[in-house]
């Protein structure tokens, strides 16, 4: 006889279906599991064991054969321990069951039979969802996290007993931990609290309506950390379908702690000495790094300069595409990594370069190394540069006895301008933003104004931008536009977006 029971795992941020095979067959005592299974799963044999036995059970003292399909994909994590238990006393004839056809069951055995949260679930969820199944049983501590998913049954049970009265029809399944819903979007930090910079926080309007990448560069002291951190707080909230999918990102790396799913959009602040793996991905088992992480969200760098080269140029796919592909020899993996990329630089190493208070100790050799570590390819992908110029004494008590806009005034202008480019992308499936929009339909969906175009012929003639640089600047004059309620680009647009793409001395 041969039991089949339904689990799921994930692969990348999406969830397949696992049929866990058993057989039992006479011979020698052994328990062999198959199917491409990685050391966690191999160890699930003496958990699953001493579950069954400390729940009243008994272990077949036979040949037990458990077969993961599809075997070519590898399998990982302790959340087959439930279904390999269910379908050995399924197959041994000691529970019977009609509800296996139709549920996933997930869930990692303590030798006692107690069920322990497993990775996941979320994606598995919306899998099973997805492909028409009526229920996932999972432990407690997950039901939350699977509750979010509608449409679908959840039955939440605290150890084997409770799952094997549940698949018989004996109890009906423990109602789920309700999520939290909506988590609140209010903010500590807002740009009411920086003093001065109304040219910088102008800057960041712009870039937050439009999704477009912004590099600011200032000494030390400057508040360029300052004004990044606050940038999430006028951004607009995520939508249904980017709150589920950064909400499984995080239950990939079992991150959802029970609170539910976050319509805030992520920030992400890598320390400078993040290593390719950590910033992108990747590792022996390909696991998401920090631009997936920030998906639908911001990856800030801070100290730009300081991180590694070989670092810094793994984001160009990423920033281009908005995706990453992790290949490995065991696993190969595309992760969203759809970010609005801010950086923050000094102009030199000791941060004081052209500096009218203090003296740059630097020689231009130094200055050299230290800002080659950022290639022109990069800085082409990065359509706003923000100078920050240091505060005088008189600027700082001007700003805080005239405080300037308060980030929830900022971001009603950029919900406006939001919600006009929702309504002219609307039908374009990978076109969300102004940034989003492709060379091709620049034309189209980006008019001007002949004055306009005449000013960024000219800008292109004389500073000579690059393809991708006019692309940004296009982009980044629509986004202006919108700000202004303005159905084309006019010339104060283009003249504004031109200017953040104006070559800037770094010398402040």
């Amino acid at each position: 006889m041969i039991a089949k029971i339904r689990s799921g795992a994930v692969r990348g941020i999406d969830g397949f279906g696992v049929t866990v095979e058993i057989d039992i067959t006479r011979g020698l005592p052994a328990f062999t599991i198959v199917g491409l299974p990685n050391a966690a799963v191999r160890e699930s044999r003496e958990r699953v064991i001493s579950s069954i036995r400390n729940n009243g059970f008994k272990f077949p003292r036979k040949r037990v054969t458990v077969n993961l399909a599809p075997a070519d994909i590898r399998k990982e994590g302790a959340s087959f321990d439930l279904p390999i238990a269910i379908g050995i006393l399924l197959c041994s004839g000691q529970i019977r069951s009609q509800n296996t056809e139709e549920t996933i069951i997930l869930g990692e055995l303590a030798l006692d039979g107690k069920l322990k949260p497993v990775k996941g679930i979320l994606p598995i969820t919306c899998f099973a969802r997805d492909s028409g199944l009526g229920c996932v049983v999972v432990p407690e501590k997950n039901s939350s996290e699977a509750s979010a998913v509608s449409g679908i049954g959840v039955a939440a049970c605290v150890d084997l007993g409770e799952s094997i009265d549940v698949l018989e029809g004996r109890s009906k399944p423990r109602p789920p931990i309700e999520p939290a819903g909506k988590v609140d979007p209010g903010f500590e930090l807002d740009y009411s609290q920086v003093a001065g910079q109304r040219s910088a926080k102008r800057a960041l309007q712009v870039a937050a309506s439009g999704g477009h990448n912004v590099l600011m560069i200032g000494p030390p002291g400057s508040g360029k950390t300052m004004l990044a951190r606050r940038l999430v707080s006028i951004l607009p909230p995520l939508d249904e379908d980017e709150a589920l999918e950064c909400a499984k990102i995080k239950s990939v790396i079992g991150g959802l702690d029970g609170t539910g799913i976050s319509y805030r959009r992520p920030y992400r602040a890598p320390h400078h000495s993040a290593s390719d793996a950590g910033l992108v991905g990747g590792g022996r088992n390909a696991t998401p790094g920090e631009v997936t992480l920030a998906h639908n969200g911001v990856l800030f760098l801070d100290e730009l300069s300081e991180f590694r080269r070989n670092v810094l140029e793994t984001l160009r796919q990423p920033i281009e595409e908005g995706r990453i592909v992790i290949s490995r020899a065991s696993a190969s993996c595309c992760y969203p990594a759809r970010v609005q990329l801010v950086a923050a630089l000094n102009p030199c190493p000791c941060g004081y370069s052209g500096s009218k208070v203090n003296v740059c100790t630097c020689t231009p050799l130094q200055i050299r190394r230290y800002l080659t570590k950022i290639s022109g390819p990069l800085l082409d992908r990065i359509s706003i540069h923000i100078p920050v110029r240091a505060l005088s004494k008189s600027d700082l008590e001007d700003g805080f006895k005239i405080p300037g806009p308060a980030s929830g005034e900022m971001r009603e202008a950029v919900m406006r301008a939001a919600g006009v480019q929702a309504d002219r992308y609307r039908g374009f499936e990978s076109i969300r933003r102004n940034s989003d929009v492709p060379y091709s339909l620049l034309e189209d969906l980006c008019p001007m104004e002949a004055g306009a175009a005449g000013l960024l012929s000219k800008a292109q003639f004389s500073l000579h931008f690059s393809a991708r640089s006019r692309k940004n600047i296009i982009q980044v004059a629509r986004t202006i536009a919108d700000l202004s309620c303005s159905e084309l680009i006019g010339s104060e647009h283009m003249a504004e977006a031109i200017q953040y793409r104006m070559p800037k001395t770094l010398c402040l």
